[in-house]
């Protein structure tokens, strides 16, 4: 069997979709765990490879742990589950919520903040390399 020819992040991505589904779907809470450390290397892995924990990669992994870490704690928990659809979008359309809500931060734009900025950001097609960042943080 040939598997598909994705990338490495695609590939971390998935697994952390299975990690969360066998959590939320199967009831093993040990795999929020593992997708914890999951992320965590991920987020070593891409600031290695970018050499800068301020690259857009890097930023976004940072916060998914951030929010795997807060879902730890019973009343977040709902966190989990829109991490699940949002991780699953990722996957199959390649639309990042997480990644077009950091690309709004003031340090990821080059235009000033404004309504048809977001409006663009959330609602274009998902494409590859679609969100740009300032030239420092870029790197999809």
């Amino acid at each position: 069997m040939k598997l598909p020819n994705k990338s490495v992040a695609w590939w971390y991505w998935l697994a952390t979709v299975l990690l969360l589904g066998l959590g939320l779907l199967g009831g093993y809470f040990a795999a929020f765990y593992a997708a914890i450390a999951l992320t965590a290397i991920q987020v070593v892995h891409f600031a290695l490879r970018d050499r800068s924990l301020a690259s857009f990669p890097v930023q976004v992994r940072i916060a998914y742990l951030g929010l795997l870490l807060l879902a730890l704690w019973s009343p977040l928990r709902f966190i989990y589950v829109i991490q699940l659809l949002g991780t699953t979008a990722m996957v199959t359309v390649n639309y990042c919520l997480l990644a077009r809500c950091l690309s709004l931060l003031p340090w990821n734009r080059s235009h000033s903040l404004s309504w048809e900025l977001v409006r663009r950001t959330f609602f274009s097609p998902p494409m590859p390399g679609r969100i740009r960042v300032a030239p420092d943080a870029e790197r999809g």
